[in-house]
């Protein structure tokens, strides 16, 4: 599903409507002798379920009117799901950004731990079993290691640049994503798609300010200019591991439960941040009391984005969901300015105008294609 969240399951991130779907449940079926039962109740004279005895109609035409407006009781309750996953998945990547003493990677592994404690038990109750169809174990396994490391990536990018440039360069994901989905799916890639991507890569150009298009200007930037393109190109590939997760996704569709596809994003995870901080020696637990209490707020936080996300689009469309979902970028803004005292620049401002514009235009467009 910030795409597992925004800075998590990067699946939930870069789509969430095509990223839930496994996870959606079918209806449940009717009971045995349900179809039968007006057919009974009209032969002893007396009014079925659902039959009038003014009008042959099934259901009743007066009662089918309050029914329709039971089911729109609540417009714009998916819309407002999605925002406050969105006002979730930013705090969670404040707290990300807070934990300065704590590697990346480490933050990794505490939030596969925090959400394994969760998937377990799902799975036992759904009955699915912790392995998964043989058909689909290489593309489960695909799955779990090119989405935890787009966790690491976007972690890594929270804590070397700055809130506001790693939050609009995750947005470019959705453009990653039709490329190979076109290259390996061999789904359509329209002449608007290609205008969308050349939006993208002008943003992400703008916030990433090469020297040889910029010079040595870096205003703005709180960091040096070494440690701002590290920070950067993490979010780059954060972005495209992200979009080769959703194709995986996409490949598998409805054949894989989804709590098992975040089984095996949450157990690779785990174990490929335990083999880098190996390596690198970064393992250590945070001295502070409040980094602490940060790293179980990163789980948490995550997982409440990540259930209210999933919720917001069993009830609304994907077009106004993915639209939503950019209120990402102005929480991040707003968390930078109050918490950092960090301003971003006319540069980041101009970036996050052109990448948010193309993800937008994307989602906008297919909501009205599917619309027709």
């Amino acid at each position: 599903m910030r795409p597992q969240d925004s800075a998590g399951d990067p699946a939930v991130l870069a789509e969430p409507a095509e990223v839930a779907e496994p996870g959606l449940q079918p209806a449940a079926e009717a009971p045995p002798g349900a179809g039968e039962e007006p057919a009974a109740a009209e032969a002893e004279g007396t009014p079925g379920r659902g039959r009038c005895w003014l009008c042959s109609s099934s259901p009743c035409c007066s009662h089918a009117e309050p029914e329709a407006k039971k089911k729109a009781a609540c417009p714009g309750l998916g819309l407002f799901y999605t925002l406050l996953s969105a006002f979730l998945f930013s705090v969670g990547s404040l707290f990300v950004k807070k934990v300065q003493d704590v590697h990346a990677v480490e933050l990794s592994a505490f939030r596969c731990v925090f959400q394994m404690l969760v998937v377990i038990p799902c799975l036992i109750y759904r009955k699915t079993g912790f392995i998964g169809p043989k058909g689909q174990r290489i593309f489960l396994i695909l799955r779990g290691l090119l989405g935890s490391t787009a966790m690491i990536l976007i972690y890594y990018a929270f804590q070397t640049t700055s809130l506001a440039d790693a939050t609009v360069i995750t947005f470019s994901s959705p453009m990653f994503t039709a490329l190979f989905a076109w290259i390996f799916l061999k789904e359509k890639y329209s002449p608007w798609d290609a205008l969308f991507t050349l939006f993208t890569i002008t943003g992400v150009i703008l916030i990433v300010r090469p020297p040889f298009l910029f010079g040595s200007d870096t205003s703005g930037m709180e960091e040096s200019y070494s440690v701002h393109l590290l920070g950067t190109l993490a979010a780059i590939g954060h972005a495209v591991f992200a979009a080769m997760t959703l194709v995986i996704l996409r490949k598998m569709g409805k054949s894989v439960d989804y709590f098992l596809s975040i089984w095996y994003y949450v157990i690779i995870g785990l174990m490929e941040s335990t083999i880098v901080l190996f390596v690198i020696g970064g393992w250590s637990l945070p001295d502070c009391g409040l980094d602490r209490l940060f790293l179980i707020l990163i789980g948490l936080f995550g997982l409440g984005g990540q259930v209210f996300l999933t919720k917001a689009i069993q009830i609304e469309k994907a077009g106004p969901v993915a639209i939503m979902r950019t209120m990402d970028v102005v929480f991040a803004f707003i968390f930078q300015i109050i918490f950092f005292n960090d301003v971003p620049s006319w540069w980041t401002v101009g970036g996050a105008f052109c990448v948010v514009a193309s993800s937008v235009g994307a989602a906008a467009r297919k909501w009205m294609q599917n619309s027709k």
